[in-house]
């Protein structure tokens, strides 16, 4: 018999930024984010001087610092969260090099060589990894929430331990009863039988022991 296999999507997350190059240009390239499979959580702003000197901290030091602070604080950016599987690699592949002129000679195709204006004024801004792009989003979107997702291992390991044995005597006692509405059925005995839940005898809460 065949069966068709659905894969497994795991959902991630990266910040985009539309610079004030491209700012002119950012209908077209959320249709064209959209159209890649992403979803999109946006804000539009403008930082201060400090603001973008804090969110390029990491890069402070190198000689391209002071311009490139002083060039995305000239006018009003947008502020992206994008979620797809395997977001951050895949919007790193779409925009291509840093280098916009570079861009333009080993990747034509590519958003900065469509939108960048120079060599260092390359329109848009992605997140080199998951720690980058949770710090990123935090400080451009203060009140998001951002998790890892756990491995397939680690995941197996928890329904193993915490799950699968109180569901599998669930199922049984739902066999023997044989009711007419098995999930509502099944839904109570679980609330009911919760390992992790109090117990309460005569009125009062009695723990688990240790």
């Amino acid at each position: 018999m065949n069966r068709t296999l659905h894969p497994r999507i795991y959902v991630e997350q990266t910040l985009a930024l539309i610079k004030p190059d491209a700012i002119h240009k950012a209908d077209e390239i959320e249709d064209i984010i959209l159209k890649s499979g992403f979803t999109i959580l946006q804000r539009k702003l403008q930082l201060s001087l400090a603001q973008c000197s804090d969110f390029y901290t990491h890069l402070y030091g190198r000689p391209f610092f002071p311009s490139l602070s002083a060039f995305m604080s000239s006018g009003p950016i947008i502020a992206l969260t994008l979620a797809r599987d395997n977001a951050i690699a895949h919007w790193k592949s779409i925009i291509g090099p840093v280098n916009s002129t570079k861009a333009k000679e080993t990747r034509p195709g590519c958003l900065r060589a469509k939108y960048g204006t120079s060599e260092h004024k390359n329109a848009l801004h992605g997140s080199e990894s998951f720690h980058a792009a949770e710090r990123e989003i935090k400080f451009m979107f203060p009140n998001s929430v951002i998790e890892p997702f756990p491995s397939r291992e680690a995941t197996e390991e928890y329904l193993s331990r915490y799950v699968n044995p109180t569901l599998l005597l669930g199922l049984t006692e739902l066999c023997k009863h044989k009711t007419h509405n098995p999930c509502i059925w099944l839904a109570d005995w679980l609330i009911n039988n919760d390992p992790n839940k109090p117990r309460i005898c005569d009125g009062a809460t009695v723990e688990e022991a240790e």
